[in-house]
């Protein structure tokens, strides 16, 4: 029997021997799988496109980046009243304060728009005193009264009762387009422009202590704002300096995976040798410190007879402690030592399938590139959601709801009707409320459902982030499959095997991908819920509720890991041989069962190997930043730019390093186990004979004791070939 070019044997779960010789490996001939959960897929996000049009529609995101006052109106918007008044000003932010208040920034209080923020203290009494000799303070005060409000000598209890100015202002400066007062410590001592009381306005002496309550949280947040604007300038002055760290990081990455062919083996070895060497080391000092104390009164004191005791000290004077070490690592060690022995096979094949791995990148380098695309379809992906998002939490119109400052007022949260509200009992029942604007809604089925509809958002997001990474495993394994079924390597390997692999996945695998996406969406999307309820139960005192809790979330973190593993292995099979994903992800996961000591072996030394090289690559590339940006490489210390905090590029340099690099092994890691599972298939499928011949390198068919025996005329070429060099020798 012949065997076509790249060839292979197909067989069922009982069957691993069956011969199929149409079989080229990977399928070229193909046909759609679960079309179903693909058409499900295409209408879904044909609704997901209707849905963010709809939120374009209705919803209005100047509601989320302008700051809105009492009245409903947006502050700083263009084309309006407020158009120069960007700054939400509080009547009286001592009122933000009370338990009361509402989510948001929003307090029991008038909020105007307003031009700028106070920058002096004063009363509205003060106002009128001064008012009398001089008019420029009734034209300073005015500006943060209600619009159109011109009579200063409207009697202060009804200006106050009535909400036409506010009693007091207090110098501020604006923190996320509001007027918070402007906090400074001197010595130790919070002050508010260099005073430590002020009026406010009722005929009371307060202490700034007071506005800190009433703004908690602000202080931190303004104190952040500075640090965060000479991060700013760090960035601004080192930027190119920190691109230029990120290039060395991500050539350092390429050149590391490309030498892993020769270096894998050396660095596992190493380390296990050293890892050997430190528990031997630990078991020679456990033996001497037990014979060091043997003799010394009161070293022969059992740990029993001194309890417990809170310094660890005390126990090292005892020699029964250094002897219960010296066992522990003795254990330890020959555990390691018999783990070695009996897997030293596994470990062998684990580093020849890493070293094919690199050999494989190598041929097709432009899958190194391929994280580039799916960073930009998930990019696209968050966006669109974000704006959906955004969209929809500004849908609808403003809802006005009753803010009291008395704790029992039955009328809090109610909606109410700003132009009407002081004409109803309100006013009467609850002294000092206020009708407030509170947020965007509306009574419509689309304003009812918007909750419902954010939901659906971010479960169709969670499927389509997971389809774009589906994708790009699909169309790796594809192109790493074409280079393990080449019989003769690089002459087989197909032309832009990446191309031709994504264009396969895209055509006619979308379905399995969309179907696999989607059951991993449904699992994560459930934690999130999960992690929403264990926030909002926090402060609950019922146990078992939260013990409850706790173990779901367990569950299906270890579900989702679990569900992880099985679609990357079951995308593999359906690079190879193109069936649905159910198939392939049972084929995938009887095939790793049969194998499972191996998939641990390699499993485990392929995670070691590559966050080795993590660390490897963005500790030596932060050590060489860490020298530049502290000056301490004389040839370039001239060209390193001025900083507030050195720390700043050096962290984002070591991340970005780490990230960088992590992408590139990303790579690496489905390109092992692409190879594995092939390999695993060509021992099951192939015997080495001229029609059955393996597929995999030399160096894993030499640790197996494999070879692959020639046809006869590629035996009697060899003899020519011998014959024609013996002649040769003879001649000379």
């Amino acid at each position: 029997m012949t065997r076509p070019k790249g060839g292979y044997y197909k067989a069922e779960l009982g069957e691993p021997h069956k011969f199929d010789p149409t079989f080229r490996g990977p399928v070229h001939q193909r046909g759609c799988t679960d079309v179903l959960c693909c058409v499900i897929f295409v209408i879904v996000i044909l609704g997901y496109i209707v849905l963010g049009t709809v939120a374009w529609m209705h919803g209005d995101p100047r509601k989320v980046v302008y700051p809105t006052d009492s009245y409903g109106q947006f502050c700083g918007q263009q084309g309006t009243p407020n158009a120069n008044k960007a700054i939400l000003f509080y009547f009286n932010i001592l009122q933000c304060a009370n338990p009361t208040v509402l989510i948001n920034l929003q307090c029991p209080t008038t909020q105007l728009c307003v031009s700028k923020c106070p920058d002096r203290f004063a009363t509205y009494i003060d106002m009128q005193i001064n008012y009398r000799r001089n008019k420029s303070y009734w034209e300073y005060y005015k500006q943060f009264c209600k619009p159109g409000f011109n009579y200063p000598d409207k009697p202060v209890s009804h200006v106050l009762r009535d909400e036409d100015c506010p009693p007091m202002i207090v110098p501020s400066r604006p923190f996320l387009q509001r007027c918070f007062p402007d906090f400074i410590t001197r010595n130790g001592t919070l002050t508010v422009a260099n005073q430590t009381i002020f009026k406010d306005g009722h005929g009371r002496i307060r202490s700034v202590v007071d506005l800190r309550d009433a703004a908690n949280g602000i202080t931190s947040l303004l104190d952040a704002k500075e640090v965060g604007i000479k991060i700013f300038e760090d960035y601004a002055s080192s930027w190119f300096w920190i691109l230029i760290g990120l290039v060395i990081s991500m050539l350092v990455s390429l050149i590391f995976i490309l030498l892993l062919r020769f270096t894998a083996g050396v660095l596992f070895w190493m380390v296990i040798f050293g890892v050997i060497a430190a528990v031997g080391y630990g078991i020679w000092h456990c033996y001497w410190e037990y014979s060091s104390l043997q003799g010394k009164p009161d070293s022969d004191i059992t740990i029993s007879d001194i309890g417990f005791q809170t310094d660890f000290r005390v126990y090292l004077q005892l020699s029964q402690t250094w002897l219960i070490f010296m066992i522990s690592l003795a254990v330890i060690e020959a555990i390691i030592i018999l783990v070695l022995i009996f897997v030293r096979n596994r470990v062998r094949i684990a580093i020849a399938l890493l070293k094919e791995g690199s050999k494989a990148i190598g041929c097709i380098m432009t899958t190194l590139f391929y994280p580039i695309i799916t960073f930009l379809l998930l990019a696209l992906c968050i966006a669109y959601w974000a704006v959906t998002a955004v969209f929809l939490a500004s849908s609808g119109d403003a809802v006005y709801k009753v803010m009291s400052t008395l704790p029992n007022c039955k009328y809090t949260n109610l909606t109410c009707d700003p132009e009407t509200f002081s004409q109803s009992n309100v006013t009467k029942l609850c002294p000092g409320s206020q009708c407030t604007f509170a947020f965007y809604g509306g009574e419509s089925l689309y304003h009812r459902y918007i909750f419902v509809l954010q939901l659906c958002n971010l479960l169709v997001f969670l499927w389509v982030v997971n389809f774009t990474i589906a994708l790009g495993q699909c169309t790796l394994a594809g192109a790493f499959a074409s280079y393990y079924w080449a019989l003769r390597k690089p002459e087989d390997i197909p032309a832009c095997p990446l191309a031709s692999s994504f264009g396969r996945a895209l055509r006619y695998h979308t379905g399995s991908l969309a179907f696999g996406a989607l059951i991993l969406s449904i699992v994560q999307f459930i934690r999130i819920i999960l992690e929403y309820l264990d926030h909002k139960m926090k402060g609950a005192h019922n146990a078992f509720t939260r013990f409850l809790l706790c173990c779901l979330k367990c569950c299906f973190w270890c579900l989702e890991r679990f569900i992880k593993f099985m679609n990357r292995n079951a995308y593999i099979m359906i690079s190879i041989y193109g069936k649905n994903f159910c198939g392939s992800a049972r084929d995938a996961f009887f095939l790793l069962m049969r194998n499972v000591m191996r998939v641990a072996v390699l499993d485990k030394v392929t995670d070691f190997l590559l966050f080795l090289g993590k660390l490897l690559i963005s500790g030596s590339v932060g050590v060489l930043a860490f020298f530049f940006f502290t000056r301490q490489i004389p040839v370039i210390q001239e060209e390193v730019p001025s900083l507030n905090y050195y720390w700043v590029p050096l962290l984002t340099v070591i991340f970005g390093s780490y990230m960088i690099a992590h992408g590139f092994f990303n790579v690496y890691a489905m390109c092992v186990d692409t190879l594995f599972l092939c390999f695993l298939l060509d021992l099951e499928k192939n015997d080495g004979s001229v029609s059955r011949p393996y597929y995999m390198a030399s160096s894993l068919r030499a640790i197996l004791n494999k070879k692959n025996h020639k046809r006869p005329d590629e035996k009697k070429k060899g003899r020519n070939r011998r014959s024609s060099n013996q002649t040769k020798s003879t001649d000379m």
